[in-house]
């Protein structure tokens, strides 16, 4: 199943109390679909899903599904570093009504390829959703290599898609280049989606389309329509903002960016820590160069 270009890791809003924000997560939704927004992705490292517990995931997938109303594909994150619990919670959020899963690499206890392999195809034997897999080897430890991946997308029917954060182009090219039309590649480093796309990806998990979702998403209109040369002007001109989103642990600028938009999605939970007055104060000029560049398309 393709999701679209640009799906977006959606944050998840907290009010004072470090609770879900239900009412600010429901203006964030809005405020995402209305900007350029294909699919959204709920409770993955964007959305600090390890400080969530598992009903509180499961409430967020039901929250968002009603939300959004048929308007764009909600997927939900239900990888752990346990087989049975992600298929527990997957279970769930089908029973949600959400359009797709994403599993990540399992975390902190580092299993092997065929461990990665059959931790994958047992979960998704449980579910008839399509499922995205996810390899983030900067946060889960274990790299899953391009042979894993392509041996699940050819073997594992519900296996559609990756979100490929390695941040290795050769991999996400020999992924590509061995696997069929219907398995659709995404890249999860926002500085890496036209570059992706350039060598036949399908688009971003993105965390900066939070701030700057019309804009990539005209970038890519560029790109597909042929017209190569305004994607890349586009591209330079957004990639600031993009690096500027990751220069402090994720979500905590993408937070700090989107209240200071009037957006509001409170603060982040512990151990994650909001970001320091001077950093954010730099992110004005961010929000203005932002500004700038809308105008520029």
């Amino acid at each position: 199943m393709n999701f679209g270009s640009i799906m977006t890791a959606m944050v998840t809003p907290f009010d004072e109390r470090g609770d879900i924000d239900y009412p600010a997560t429901k203006t964030l939704i809005n405020h995402l679909l209305a900007n350029g927004t294909d699919a959204l992705v709920v409770a993955g490292t964007t959305g600090e899903s390890p400080t969530l517990t598992a009903q509180e995931k499961v409430d967020l997938f039901k929250f968002t599904v009603q939300t959004v109303a048929g308007r764009a594909p909600v997927i939900a994150g239900t990888g752990t570093n346990s087989t049975r619990e992600s298929i527990d919670l997957t279970i769930q959020a089908e029973e949600a009504g959400v359009d797709g899963i994403m599993l990540v690499v399992p975390y902190y206890n580092k299993p092997c390829q065929e461990g990665l392999y059959q931790h994958f195809k047992t979960v998704a034997q449980t579910t008839t959703l399509p499922i995205m897999l996810y390899n983030i080897p900067g946060r889960s430890a274990v790299n899953m290599l391009p042979e894993t991946i392509i041996r699940l997308a050819n073997n594992v029917s519900n296996i559609t898609s990756v979100k490929e954060a390695s941040g290795d182009l050769e991999a996400v090219a020999a992924i590509i280049e061995h696997t069929g039309d219907d398995f659709f590649v995404y890249t999860g480093d926002d500085a890496s989606t036209l570059p992706v796309l350039a060598i036949g990806g399908t688009g971003i998990v993105s965390v900066s389309a939070h701030i700057i979702g019309n804009e990539m998403a005209e970038m890519v209109r560029h790109f597909k329509t042929g017209n190569t040369k305004q994607a890349a002007t586009i591209y330079r001109g957004l990639l600031p903002i993009m690096q500027a989103m990751f220069a402090a642990p994720n979500p905590s600028p993408t937070k700090a960016t989107l209240n200071l938009m009037g957006v509001p999605v409170g603060g982040v939970r512990l151990p994650m820590m909001a970001l320091p007055n001077e950093q954010v104060e730099s992110l004005k000029d961010l929000l203005a160069l932002r500004n700038q560049t809308a105008i520029g398309l």
